[in-house]
């Protein structure tokens, strides 16, 4: 049987000032749905924390809730990929909010591997 994966919100992030740091310190890569911002050891032998963001031109409450949620979930499935200490933050572009969720996994991945953020 598989082991329960979790994302409780210690791994997330979720204050301004955290969103803000990753922005001016780390480093970005954009895709076609998806830019992801990240900074490798932000807080060094922690585990890895991401955020989400989802701007209102992506659509209606909704709609961002659920691209919002999917987002959640890719990264939950592949948390134990990504190395310890690093902070990443997911943005959605409006094509995001169309796509289907494997199209959305496929994309994280990508850029992921591209931003070396998954460990050995």
């Amino acid at each position: 049987m598989e082991k329960r994966l979790r994302l409780p919100k210690s791994r997330r992030l979720t204050r301004d000032s955290e969103f803000r740091r990753v922005r001016t310190e780390g480093k970005t890569m954009r895709g076609d749905m998806l830019t992801i911002g990240f900074l490798h050891n932000a807080e060094p032998n922690a585990t890895a924390r991401a955020g989400f963001i989802t701007p209102k031109r992506v659509g209606g409450a909704v709609v961002r809730n659920r691209t919002r949620r999917r987002l959640r979930e890719i990264f939950r499935k592949h948390q134990h990929k990504v190395r310890g200490g690093i902070w990443i933050v997911i943005i959605a572009s409006t094509r995001a909010a169309r796509q289907t969720f494997g199209a959305l996994e496929d994309e994280w991945l990508r850029l992921a591997r591209r931003a070396s953020i998954f460990g050995t």
